[in-house]
């Protein structure tokens, strides 16, 4: 057994979360948190609203409310949307803690006193109607590297590179439209040129990653300049230094922030657990005996803050740069063993954008269709290696074929002749299994090795596409074997058997398609007669905040309980009742009527 961190990158808490979102961080995560959890590891899935930086403040300016204000109520919103999604975290918390500022402070100070962070006179971007500072990703200007012409102050996502706004050409600020002023600034830097040996040496070690986030970390290696880690904001974390940890204009940078939330989401989890060193079976490089993995996803925009900030930090706050220096007071920190990174998903040809409404909302998206019907289409179909574009006909298409004229006809076919037939399920007659019957169960029983394989390996679309096809094998069988034939009271026992065999593999492959649609997996598990969870689900609760701050929500669960990775054989005799359908037909008229909806 491993200890097998999923860590899911931080949404943004600046409005609702779309199905673009989902489909890169939420989904692939919980696939993989579920399916390593039946598989008997040790998961701990971890995430929360990234709620610092100018970007909230500027948004609650416009609103005429408090940054808090603003994060509370879309903390609560996306906590809420990920739940209904059914995604089994066991902590989703948030950066506004105050547990979460302590181990920022702790990191940045670690770093400082190894001498990974060094102070440099900068050049900042300020606006000149309201003399604040604007934040680089609300800069916008040509790429001096590759000449794209919306770059922005951060990082050009045409070519990759990380930039600051004094480098754009022709910068203007998309707040306003104001040429932005540059003006002397003094702030800390990540002294990254330091630690890109490590980085290197540790990248080489890499097996198994997907080639494009290799191959582009590597890339980024050959030019690494320090990187600002305090930007002059007013909400955010203070920076925990004399002299500056008073001053109401400098916090630490909402990047840096952000990806250590993955370390104290950890020891908030550990600390409610009533454990606060349980964290570290995850995270300790020191732990011995421990076989422990860590994996991170996110969207492609985001690799280069997994594959080479964040091992830089862990690296740094552990002494293993050219500066070497000590570990701070939580130890050698256990870097990433798998960076996951999702390509985009577009939305009918367009590039999902809230503000030309080209988008849809998760909690809209939930009103109108099952969570397991967008969870299908993003495992199935969604962003994994290439960019992919939601269409409103494909979703269709894969709901009515796939789900309901495969999958869910497969379940309801099979129970409901049993009901009808025997009440229960029916026992293999006297003349025991014919070789149809056992080669079907044969390649559903083979399908929990494969799956299983391949979801460890983050190869999603191929395994529900293995699933698929056990779904599919059994569908054959049970036209081929046509046990509606068998009237007479001779044929009885081999029409039990059939249907034995067929609901045994509906039992299987409810279990190899539980990591990706659980919702309609504890609906089968209990059409199947069966009793309990079979699929946990996570629960919101109101927390107090551990170090007496503002109460909030987190989004947590008990998984310990559920299904194991691996055949049960169905009793016979087990009572069954007539189905009701496990999943919607559309109607094709939702085309239309979406389309309809994003033309506005």
């Amino acid at each position: 057994m491993s200890h097998v961190l999923a860590a899911v990158a931080w949404p943004y808490a600046n409005g609702p979360r779309h199905i673009g979102h989902v489909s890169g961080f939420g989904v692939p995560s919980d696939v993989f948190a579920r399916y390593m959890r039946m598989a008997g590891h040790d998961v701990l899935m971890v995430s929360g609203t990234d709620e610092h930086g100018t970007p909230i403040q500027v948004q609650a300016d416009a609103e005429g409310v408090t940054p808090r204000e603003l994060a509370d109520r879309y903390n609560r919103v996306i906590a809420e949307d990920l739940k209904a999604l059914g995604l089994s975290y066991d902590l989703f918390t948030r950066t506004t803690t105050r547990n979460h500022h302590a181990v920022v402070q702790e990191l940045f100070t670690g770093l400082h006193r190894n001498g990974y962070i060094v102070p440099r006179i900068t050049t900042g971007a300020i606006s000149p109607s309201t003399g604040r500072t604007l934040p680089d990703r609300y800069i916008e200007g040509t790429c001096p590297i590759c000449g794209y012409d919306s770059a922005r102050g951060d990082q050009c996502d045409n070519c990759g590179n990380q930039l600051d706004p004094v480098d754009l050409v022709n910068p203007t600020s998309k707040i306003n439209g104001e040429t932005p002023e540059f003006v002397e600034t003094e702030h800390f830097f990540l002294d990254l040129p330091a630690l890109a040996d490590a980085l290197r040496r540790w990248l080489d070690t890499r097996e198994g990653w997907r080639p494009n986030v290799l191959r582009f970390s590597r890339n980024l290696l050959d030019d690494l300049q320090p990187r600002a880690i305090t930007r002059d904001l007013e909400w955010g974390v203070p920076i925990p230094l004399d002299g500056w940890r008073e001053r109401g204009d400098k916090r630490i940078y909402v990047w840096f922030d952000a990806v250590i939330g993955y370390l104290s989401a950890s020891i908030e989890w550990a600390r409610r657990t009533g454990d606060p060193d349980a964290w570290r079976n995850w995270w300790s490089a020191d732990a011995e005996g421990k076989d422990a993995q860590g994996h991170y996803f996110m969207g492609k925009d985001n690799i280069v803050f997994h594959s080479v900030i964040w091992p830089a930090l862990l690296g740094g706050y552990s002494g293993e740069g050219t500066h070497d220096g000590e570990p701070g007071q939580l130890g050698r920190l256990n870097l990433p063993t798998e960076v996951v990174s999702s390509e985009y998903l577009t939305m009918e040809g367009r590039k999902f954008s809230s503000s030309r409404k080209v988008v849809i909302y998760v909690r809209d998206f939930l009103q109108r269709y099952d969570a397991d019907a967008l969870r299908y289409f993003i495992a199935v179909a969604g962003p994994e290696s290439n960019d992919t574009d939601f269409t409103w006909a494909e979703f269709l298409r894969r709901n009515n074929d796939e789900l309901v004229a495969g999958w869910g006809n497969l379940v309801n076919r099979s129970v409901s002749m049993a009901a009808k037939n025997f009440g229960a399920i029916p026992p293999v007659g006297e003349a025991g299994l014919t070789e149809a019957d056992e080669a079907l169960l044969a390649t559903a029983r083979a399908g929990f090795a494969v799956v299983g394989d391949l979801i460890a390996r983050h190869r999603q679309k191929q395994a529900i596409g293995e699933a698929m096809k056990v779904v599919a094998e059994a569908n054959r069988y049970l036209s081929e074997q046509a046990p509606w034939k068998l009237k007479g009271a001779d044929d009885k026992p081999r029409m039990g058997t059939i249907l034995h065999v067929a609901l045994q593999v509906v039992s299987d492959a409810n279990t190899l398609l539980t990591p990706f649609l659980p919702h309609s997996a504890q609906k089968i598990h209990e059409l199947l007669g069966g009793t309990g969870v079979h699929a946990p689900m996570p629960v919101l609760e109101e927390v107090d905040d551990l170090d007496g701050g503002p109460a909030y929500p987190v989004l947590t669960g008990d998984y310990a309980v559920g299904a194991r990775w691996e055949s049960v054989p169905l009793e016979a005799g087990r009572p069954l009742a007539a189905p009701t359908p496990v999943f919607r037909k559309l109607d094709p008229s939702i085309v239309d009527e979406e389309l309809a909806r994003l033309a506005g």
